[in-house]
């Protein structure tokens, strides 16, 4: 059993935060999650910055552009996840190119023995997944999938029986990033979810403030922000201050889904 399971095992809605490695850069990245966790969150994904990120926003895709002109590295990627992992359950979420390109096998080895507990992949489809299937469960790490609202009960299925740690719920057709209110479809999808699983059920794109962390707890397991924590760093006058401003966000959304 991982430690995300253990989490999941304990009571409570989960706050789940997503980070670039490397960004702004790769010490100050560790630095940043630490901040996250002192702040509330429970659960950290430490994104591999990747070229074509076509699922990613402007921020977080801006995000992953400096850490790949910093000269982040897979090794680096590996590192920042044994360092989110001494603060909190860590996964690494990541497209399947780079993953193809370090090795299947070796990528599973060397995300558990830096204490991962699995590996979000939004553009990897079940019928594509056997041998990262076969790779995840020799290692015993979780393969999390994404699922969108436009997704019919057959593929949802389909989607969650190859799935393991939790199922994560886009609230929306589109992109990541910071908005103004939640899709109602958010609600709809995980109510759709839990016809076919018990797994746990977190929701990601657009959560970006305490209010909308609290309307999101209320019919999800966990919910997931990345591009507002990535936002507080921005906005601040300094590196320093940007800390201060991420414990503070984390701080919010925790109260917010407590």
């Amino acid at each position: 059993m991982s430690a995300l399971d253990k989490l999941f095992e304990t009571s409570g809605k989960k706050l789940i935060g997503y980070l670039p490695a490397g960004y702004p850069s790769v010490a100050n990245a560790k630095e940043v999650i630490s901040a996250m966790v002192d702040g509330g969150v429970d659960a950290i994904e430490v994104g591999f910055p990747y070229s074509d990120p076509v699922m990613d926003g402007p921020t977080i895709q801006a995000a992953a552009d400096k850490s790949l002109a910093n000269g982040t590295t897979a090794k680096d990627v590996i590192e920042t996840l044994e360092h989110a992992a001494k603060c909190a359950p860590s996964v690494i979420m990541t497209y399947w190119n780079p993953i193809e390109r370090y090795g299947v096998s070796e990528f599973a080895r060397d995300l558990v023995n830096a204490g991962g507990s699995g590996t979000i992949t939004p553009d990897l489809t079940v019928e594509e997944a056997q041998g990262w299937l076969g790779a995840c469960k020799e290692n015993e790490i979780n393969p999390i999938f994404v699922v969108a609202p436009s997704s019919n009960d057959q593929r949802l299925q389909k989607v969650v029986n190859a799935a393991g740690g939790f199922v994560y719920a886009a609230s929306l057709m589109g992109v990541t990033g910071a908005r103004n209110q939640i899709s109602d479809a958010a609600e709809t999808l995980v109510k759709r979810i839990r016809n076919f699983t018990k797994l746990p059920v977190c929701v990601g794109l657009g959560v970006s403030n305490a209010t909308q962390a609290e309307s999101v707890a209320k019919y999800a397991d966990g919910v997931i922000v990345g591009s507002a924590f990535i936002n507080a760093l921005n906005n601040a006058s300094d590196f320093r201050s940007g800390v201060v401003s991420v414990n503070k966000l984390a701080r919010e959304l925790k109260a917010g889904i407590s």
